[in-house]
């Protein structure tokens, strides 16, 4: 019974060690994509209206920097996860 109760409480950890892996990786695709997004997005706004290019790119670093600070934090939780 205890044997029983041991194995399967490794056999949720090894799943709790794959769902962190998991997360990390759905959390940096996500940030990929949306740093990507943002990128074309400020492109097309320059090509629309270039004598704005400065605001547009300024705007552009601030949310890509967001994006990818939200992206740490959720790499930084997963790797918590993983290891406790």
């Amino acid at each position: 019974m205890l044997g029983l109760i041991l194995a399967q409480a490794a056999a949720g950890a090894a799943l709790a060690k794959i769902g962190a892996c998991i997360g990390a990786s759905i959390a940096v695709i996500g940030a990929g994509i949306g740093i990507g997004k943002i990128g074309s997005s400020a492109m097309e706004a320059i090509a629309r209206q270039p004598e704005s290019a400065g605001d547009i790119r300024s705007n552009m670093i601030v949310i890509a920097a967001l994006v990818e600070g939200v992206a740490l934090f959720a790499v930084i939780v997963c790797i918590l996860a993983y290891f406790l």
